[in-house]
């Protein structure tokens, strides 16, 4: 009896065993199946539909300058003269001011011009003199020659006037060289414009005493503007003749210039070890009037431009010994968001923008400024008031 009482007891453990092993089998083919369903798609589904606004997006564009070498210089023309004083003299008058536009030939300044005056009267005497004394020794030879040819004067007499004649020609020649010279000192006095434009500086006033090399009047050409900067020897390579080049000038704010590299020059200072650039204005029109203005910019990448971002656009993930930081953005296609990861290049400090190396598209939309509980597949969806205004 007690032999069977435990036998009994044993089978009966056994039994209870076995039941709990056939009751957890299902409950784990069930957490199995739960953990294979797909996690992404169920968190989409079950997320809130999101409202946006046509200004919530924004569609990605070529931003222009693509993380080119940048130029830094200022705006200057290309037709400028700076005129000197030829001669030492006293300023006496002076018929333009800065700011003033001039004509060709516009008579700006005027020296003193007494003391040539004075020589060039003096020259033209002599040159008088010397022409009276030529015109009479050659009618002397004549004379002598028909009277030798007769054998009533000797040849040595001929000789000899024909030595004093030859003396005042060479006389005559030496006066009217001189008389040359004084006018052309004469004109010097008078300072003129050398083409159309505008005078930029005025460097003497009445009474200035002008010496020879004296600067007396700054004259630019404002139609003929153009972009005069440096650009890095490092980055020289990356410049073409012909590249577009995207800059802002100071005093124009907000105002975005567009220039074509016209000339790189073939030596770099040995001080800065800079290079430079000649960049012509695309519309000359509405280059700046005023020279001397600062100017920066940068030329396109490869002659062409890049897509660009926004930092607000971005979202960043911050990166580990492990993982490296990525950057991705929120595209909007089909309804619905999807993360996309992209690869960025240096950040322009002056747009503020990075150029997309890969990643997007020209046309793509994003979101303008993602936020935090964003999920991937999440719907979207107009908000109706949004809609109807922009009807």
């Amino acid at each position: 009896m007690v032999l069977g009482w435990v036998v009994a007891v044993v089978l009966a453990a056994l039994g209870l065993a076995g039941c709990q092993r056939g009751g957890e089998a299902p409950s784990a083919g069930k957490a199995d199946g739960a953990a294979s369903a797909p996690a992404p798609a169920a968190a989409a589904a079950s997320a809130p539909v999101l409202l946006l606004s046509p200004e919530d997006l924004r569609s990605v564009a070529a931003g222009g300058t693509g993380g080119g070498p940048v130029i830094t210089g200022s705006v200057q023309p290309e037709k400028r003269a700076d005129l000197r004083a030829e001669v030492s003299a006293v300023v006496t008058q002076v018929l333009k001011d800065n700011g003033e536009p001039v004509k060709k030939g516009d008579l700006l300044m005027r020296l003193d011009d007494t003391a040539i005056r004075e020589s060039m009267q003096s020259a033209e005497a002599s040159a008088r003199a010397a022409a009276q004394a030529f015109e009479q020794g050659e009618r002397s030879v004549q004379r002598l020659k028909t009277l030798q040819t007769q054998g009533m004067v000797s040849m040595q007499a001929l000789e000899d006037a024909e030595v004093r004649r030859n003396s005042a020609q060479s006389e005559l020649a030496a006066s009217r060289s001189r008389v040359a010279t004084a006018q052309q000192q004469l004109r010097r006095t008078e300072v003129r414009a050398p083409f159309d434009g505008i005078v930029s500086e005025r460097k003497a006033s009445v009474g200035d005493t002008a010496q020879v090399g004296k600067e007396l009047l700054k004259v630019i050409g404002p139609s003929s503007m153009r972009f005069e900067g440096l650009v890095s020897a490092d980055r020289l390579h990356e410049m073409k003749v012909g590249q577009t080049v995207v800059f802002s000038v100071n005093g124009f704010p907000g105002v975005e210039f567009r220039g074509t590299l016209r000339r790189v020059d073939a030596s770099a200072s040995t001080a800065t070890r800079q290079v430079e650039v000649i960049v012509d204005f695309v519309d000359p029109t509405q280059a700046p009037r005023v020279a001397g203005l600062y100017a920066e910019g940068r030329a396109e990448a490869g002659g062409g431009g890049a897509l660009t971002l926004a930092e607000a656009s971005i979202v960043r993930t911050p990166g580990s010994a492990s993982q490296p930081a990525a950057a991705a953005v929120w595209r909007v296609a089909d309804g619905r968001l999807a993360k996309v990861a992209v690869e960025l290049g240096p950040r322009d400090d002056r747009r503020g923008e990075y150029p997309v190396k890969s990643g997007l598209a020209p046309g793509d939309v994003i979101l303008r400024n993602p936020g935090v509980n964003l999920v991937e597949g999440q719907r979207i969806e107009f908000a109706k008031a949004a809609v109807n205004a922009t009807k």
